[in-house]
């Protein structure tokens, strides 16, 4: 097993997750030394100890454990994709398969008439976020500038900046999210998932929550 790229797996799935070492140690009932020196390919961990970290992640012990060239295609089913219910009535659905190593995020949101998702945090210098409207009004400020996005429309922004997301519109605003984050965002009063997240989850989504 290469360790090296076990752990940069297992650290993957817990950005994309918004978790911390402390959460997921928590999560799967194992050491936060123990958890660390596997995400930095240090130790070789026990069946035992995999499987709990799978189940705290909420994967199968298979992904988990992939080998590298498994990765080269990635399949998510439409069963597998995460959906969160978040408080105010939005939902959003992280639409991507985790890979590895990749820190991007398609995440697709709808905002009930009305709803304001709330103002998210900056992400890391480097990061991307590109946003596509299918339908309804989106109000997206980014920074100091309030730009007001309808069906058809799309935008990128450097996703270095606070943002913010709302539906002023009368009617469902549904739109998509793809974002490319440098790292996880730090604490977050909303969590995706991963981006993200609306984003699961600082992936746009991001892998760890977002308007995205």
């Amino acid at each position: 097993m290469d360790l090296v790229a076990l752990g940069g797996h297992v650290q993957a799935l817990r950005h994309t997750r918004g978790l911390t070492l402390q959460q997921l140690a928590e999560a799967a009932e194992v050491s936060v030394s123990m958890l660390s020196s596997v995400e930095r390919g240090q130790k070789a961990p026990t069946v035992v100890v995999l499987a709990r970290i799978a189940d705290g992640l909420g994967v199968p012990l298979t992904e988990l454990v992939a080998q590298p060239d498994d990765n080269r295609v990635i399949v998510r089913r439409l069963t597998d994709q995460e959906t969160v219910d978040e408080p105010g009535g939005w939902r959003r659905t992280i639409l991507t398969p985790v890979v590895p190593g990749v820190n991007f995020e398609w995440i697709r949101t709808t905002l009930p008439p009305g709803c304001d998702a709330g103002q998210f945090p900056a992400y890391a210098p480097g990061s991307h976020e590109f946003v596509v409207v299918e339908s309804g009004t989106l109000q997206l400020t980014v920074a100091d500038r309030l730009v007001e996005l309808r069906g058809g429309d799309s935008l990128y922004f450097a996703a270095d900046v606070t943002h913010a997301y709302a539906n002023p519109g009368p009617e469902p605003c549904t739109y998509y999210i793809a974002a490319l984050i440098m790292r996880p965002r730090a604490a977050q009063p909303h969590s995706r998932g991963s981006a993200a997240s609306p984003r699961v989850p600082d992936a746009a989504g991001h892998q760890t929550a977002s308007g995205n």
